[in-house]
């Protein structure tokens, strides 16, 4: 089992949900506060940032492999240095944004995206942290991570299994073992094709870890799958209105889609249960409502059982109707009304 903060994250609890708040604060300490408020509005858990500049994250160059020529991308047109400085957290930001969210009972956190960040991070006493999909390939990261002793999600994004346990076996080298495991994938939006859910109990048995879900699909359908096959983390962008923009506006959750996930992966979770056959307490009265053998007629001692005052119906309180072919030819003991369920004390 692993907590962060106070919070207990695993399979016998509801799912730990994590609003990833990323550049929709459009360079606004006042829309990222007032983002922090609607997460906690919304029910999540955790409040998540990102944290690095343009200067640590990539270089300033803007042509050939720097600039996103891609016709998919929502960022074509730009160059990384360019999109990471309209899309980073101004690290002076970070207190009042962490203080604003333990204000309002959540738990904050960051990506650091290299070994700067964490000792900026550090300096904040963040509870956790995360890896980006993109960074779950740079040992160097996350090995100074793991040495801090913190709970360490991981997002899956595009790495192969060897490269996943380069990662996972990283972390637990420093003493590390408070490791989660994210299946996300790395397209912006993500498609249910996509998201291979599947891989998620598969991943839980071959690491050891718990599981989850870093989801940039749109809606909660495949959030509240991932639960169902044994995620405890969820993790979404979210954003005050995707109309409004943002470098990841696009594919983030707006504040009622966000509640809406909080409440649908929490009755995912509750309606996992066990294995269980045979009627639950709550449908005992049900049983009640199942067909069973009746009198269908008013009938005397002696009287022949037949098709017409023998009747398979509702309710159940007769004898099963396996019995039906049997009683049939079968002598009534005793006069008996018609609506009387048949009882073996009426035959033998």
């Amino acid at each position: 089992m692993i907590s962060i903060g106070k919070r207990e994250i695993g399979r016998h609890t509801r799912p730990f949900i994590i609003a990833e708040m990323s550049g929709n604060h459009n360079h606004s300490l006042d829309r990222a506060l007032a983002l922090v408020e609607l997460a906690a509005e919304a029910g999540v858990d955790a409040l998540k940032l990102q944290t690095y500049t343009a200067d640590t994250i990539t270089l300033d160059v803007h042509t050939n492999e720097f600039f996103i020529s891609d016709e998919d991308s929502l960022w074509k047109g730009q160059s990384l240095h360019k999109l990471y400085q309209q899309a980073y957290t101004p690290w002076e930001w970070h207190e009042a944004i962490f203080n604003r969210a333990k204000e309002l009972g959540l738990i904050a956190f960051s990506s650091p995206f290299d070994e700067t960040a964490v000792d900026f991070l550090e300096t904040l006493d963040v509870p956790a942290y995360k890896i980006a999909s993109f960074e779950n390939v740079d040992i160097p990261l996350i090995k100074k991570v793991a040495r801090t002793g913190k709970p360490m999600i991981i997002s899956t994004g595009m790495a192969s299994a060897a490269e996943l346990d380069e990662a996972v076996r990283a972390a637990r080298e420093e003493g590390n073992n408070q490791i989660i495991l994210l299946k996300c994938t790395s397209t912006y939006p993500a498609t249910p094709e996509n998201s291979n859910l599947a891989t998620i109990p598969h991943m839980r048995d071959l690491f050891s870890v718990e599981m989850g879900l870093s989801d940039h699909t749109m809606g909660v359908g495949v959030s509240v799958a991932a639960v169902t096959l044994g995620a405890t983390v969820i993790e979404k962008h979210f954003t005050t209105s995707r109309e409004e923009g943002g470098v990841d506006a696009a594919f983030s959750m707006e504040p009622s889609e966000l509640k809406m996930l909080v409440e649908e992966t929490k009755r995912a979770w509750q309606s996992i249960g066990e294995v269980k056959y045979g009627p639950t307490e709550a449908e005992l009265k049900s049983c009640n409502d199942r067909r069973s053998l009746y009198v269908g007629e008013d009938m005397k001692a002696g009287d022949i059982f037949t098709r017409e005052n023998l009747r398979d119906v509702r309710p159940g309180l007769g004898l099963p109707t396996k019995y039906y072919d049997l009683l049939i030819g079968k002598t009534i003991k005793s006069d008996v009304k018609k609506g009387t369920p048949l009882s073996w004390e009426l035959v033998l």
